[in-house]
């Protein structure tokens, strides 16, 4: 071995060992555990604030506009909202999308819009009564935060379900309001817009006619509210029942999402494994529940270990149970070999994530369910609204 090879090998090895040392310093700077999962109550004044300024502006069934990009939009973001109003039955519900052609969701599915936002426009020039936004792969789209402002000006009420806090603060609608977000990009939104109002332990917050929530699963509430503003608390119960769920308001524990050791760990060591990774298989069926496939799919493709894949016998969309159009990833037989979790979408959403987290544990450990409990921004079911 030559002396230039020897000197190369040390210093490769000892960059090497800087960089183990540096990881391992950075790991152990992050807190071991999340703060509190104490939840402030919210008081009726609040609640009753919160229902009047979502009260429908303009039309007396209002018009609801879902907008996401083609290339990349949240699954749940997009679809929850969806299904859950329509199948409250109290408002007339779009998907739309920026472009022609179907929207692929991340980190999962794929949905053939109703109409773009070009279309949407030509059909309702006086703008929607309620405009829903997802999380994004791109905050600064355009096409987006023009339409956005469109809207506002028309006197929608603007509502950005989790990141997408952050495409409707570019378009200018946050500044001046108090806001939320996923707790991941908490920090970035107040760096880039000081002027929003930052709201802690609360899973929605509405200041005038923009309202945000945090994390993924925070839709589910936030639609039900929603629900109860525009038809009363009776449809909204009667819609949470069908859910699954008992109880919702806007209480939430900011505290108890953060990014933690273990977290950082689990996202490490899951994608170090590769030779582990898996594909799962999703059976599409007609009238199935969007809402819960959303939810399962979403789950199962963030464990960082698998990603969940529709199929079908045929390559047409198939169509849920309130009328989404669901492109499947692939066209297979029934019994192709793969890992199949097809049977966890015949329960109410909100059961079938309970069960898809407890399923996730089995197959790849109690770190790995947390995990994707806390990108989800999913409290444990006994604190939960």
């Amino acid at each position: 071995m030559t002396a230039t090879l020897r000197l190369v090998l040390r210093g490769g090895f000892a960059a090497a060992a800087l960089l183990v040392a540096a990881g391992a310093a950075w790991l152990w700077s992050l807190p071991s555990a999340p703060g509190s999962t104490d939840a402030p109550p919210v008081g009726a004044a609040e609640q009753a604030a919160t229902l009047a300024a979502l009260k429908p502006p303009k039309r007396t069934r209002p018009l609801v506009a879902i907008v996401g990009i083609n290339d990349a939009t949240e699954t749940t973001d997009y679809l929850m909202p969806y299904g859950i109003l329509r199948r409250a039955d109290v408002a007339d519900v779009s998907l739309l999308a920026t472009g022609a052609g179907p929207v692929r969701l991340y980190p999962a599915l794929t949905v053939e819009p109703d109409a773009t936002i070009a279309d949407f426009d030509r059909r309702h020039p006086d703008g929607a009564d309620y405009v829903v936004v997802p999380a994004m792969s791109r905050d600064d789209d355009p096409a987006v935060l023009q339409w956005l402002r469109s809207q506002a000006d028309k006197g929608a009420i603007i509502l950005g379900i989790c990141v997408g806090a952050k495409v409707v603060a570019a378009a200018g609608l946050l500044d001046g309001r108090r806001g939320t977000t996923h707790w991941y990009s908490v920090g970035e939104l107040r760096q880039r817009h000081p002027a929003m109002r930052y709201v802690a332990d609360r899973r929605l917050v509405v200041d005038g006619k923009i309202a945000t929530t945090t994390g993924i699963t925070a839709s589910m509430p936030m639609m039900l509210t929603l629900i109860e503003a525009i038809a009363g608390r009776d449809r909204a119960e009667a819609t949470a029942r069908d859910l699954g769920l008992a109880a919702w308001d806007a209480r939430h524990a900011s505290g108890a999402f953060a990014f933690t050791r273990p977290f950082a760990v689990t996202a490490i060591a899951n994608t170090l494994a590769f030779w582990r990774w898996e594909r799962l298989r999703l059976d599409l069926a007609p009238d199935m529940d969007e809402v819960t496939l959303a939810l399962v799919a979403d789950a199962w493709s963030r464990t960082y270990r698998s990603r969940a894949l529709t199929a079908a016998p045929s390559a047409g969309p198939v169509t849920s149970r309130s009328g989404a159009r669901l492109v499947p990833d692939q066209v297979a037989a029934p019994h192709d070999g793969t890992p199949d979790v097809s049977d966890l979408v015949r329960h109410a959403p909100a059961t079938a994530l309970d069960l898809t987290l407890a399923a996730i544990e089995a197959r790849y450990g109690a770190s790995t369910a947390s995990f994707v409990a806390t990108q989800l921004e999913y409290p444990p079911r006994a604190a939960a609204p």
